[in-house]
């Protein structure tokens, strides 16, 4: 078997010769990556179907998002290490890998989330696997400032993106991409928050070509919320503001890294607004069956921007795609992560009596 499509390993078994780890490094996995790479037809249409738009959803992964492959090449060299307790702040996603992963390596784990700020769905992750939940009264940035203090403590691992191993659990994504496509897209689109995913996938591409294994590396383009959108704005933003919790931070910690993978791919930075983000989310759902979370679908927002000749910039990387291209967008977490927003734009059920003409009245 194709150890690639095998789910049944992690993506340290599967991608061992392309990570920091050696025969003694204890792997902790939990079956994470090969998520679906979903061809979306109506979103190619949206370009008059020149191109092929693939979405990457990694809200399959074992606690529902993308932290996963990277937390399992952070844990696993953690525990090489001697750690005892894993340590992160989090606006949910990563508070959720961390402690389902340290559950996982017998490990305890504690999470620093901004108080009132984060979806319910990600603090009961953090909850019921058993993590120290902490919540502090400022934002994420706050919280990752206290968890730099703490790095240098003994037996304590800090596995925010911060530590590079994190990096190089999520570069595996882009590896997957070119595995499935035979070759890299053309462009990449993903959300950006602490934007170190970007920064991983470009790291991934790039492994990729200088070992033929890709005879290109893609364009990247990020989409930040346009409240918290420090990249875009070229400044810190102390108080970022979106109901795209994951992706609501005002100075990201890969912020450098992140900018180096835009201008060496020729990339771009872009942002949406939250009535862009929510309207696509909703579209994603209701036309290809993909539930992703807001901040998730800043990456269609933003292919949907970019599509629209009326709204997009004239140096878009989409308006000089050659026909035939393909064309990636990452969908980083589970729509399930947080359903608070979702049920608040949505319309009351419908009410019927229990019988059959009361039903079909209400379908007609």
């Amino acid at each position: 078997m194709n150890p690639r499509t095998n789910r049944s390993i992690g993506v340290i078994d599967r991608y061992r010769s392309l990570l920091p780890v050696d025969e003694s490094t204890p792997v902790i996995t939990l079956g994470e990556g090969s998520t679906p790479l979903i061809e979306s037809r109506k979103l190619s249409a949206l370009l008059g179907n020149r191109c092929r738009v693939f979405l990457k959803f990694e809200g399959a992964n074992p606690t529902g998002s993308f932290k996963d492959r990277g937390m399992t090449v952070a844990v696993s060299l953690a525990a090489q290490r001697g750690a005892t307790t894993l340590i992160c702040a989090s606006t949910g996603n990563t508070s959720a890998a961390a402690a389902a992963y340290a559950a996982r390596s017998g490990m305890r784990c504690a999470v620093l989330l901004p108080a009132g700020k984060i979806a319910l769905g990600k603090i009961a992750q953090a909850f019921v696997y058993g993590a120290k939940v902490i919540a502090i009264d400022d934002n994420f940035d706050a919280c990752l400032n206290v968890v730099r203090e703490l790095q240098k403590e003994p037996t304590v691992a800090v596995v925010n993106s911060i530590n590079p191993d994190r990096l190089e659990g999520q570069k595996t994504a882009a590896f997957e991409v070119v595995d499935e496509l035979g070759d890299a897209p053309a462009l990449h689109l993903l959300p950006v928050g602490n934007a170190g995913n970007i920064t991983a996938y470009w790291k991934g591409y790039q492994e990729y070509r200088q070992l033929n294994r890709a005879s290109r590396t893609p364009r990247m383009v990020g989409f930040q919320a346009a409240g918290a959108a420090p990249i875009f704005l070229d400044r810190v933003i102390p108080a970022p503001e979106t109901a795209a919790s994951a992706i609501r931070i005002g100075n990201p910690a890969s912020w450098g890294p992140a900018k180096t993978a835009l201008q060496e791919s020729g990339g771009a930075i872009d942002i949406v607004s939250d009535d862009e983000i929510f309207a696509a989310q909703r579209w994603v759902a209701a036309n290809e069956g993909v539930f992703a979370e807001p901040a998730s679908a800043a990456s269609v927002a933003g292919f949907m921007k970019c599509a629209d000749p009326s709204r997009r910039c004239s140096s878009c990387p989409m308006a000089q795609l050659p026909d035939e291209s393909s064309i990636v967008l990452t969908l980083t977490g589970h729509g399930l992560k947080d359903v608070a927003s979702v049920l608040d734009q949505c319309p009351a059920p419908l009410k019927a009596e229990a019988n059959k003409e009361s039903v079909l009245s209400l379908l007609s």
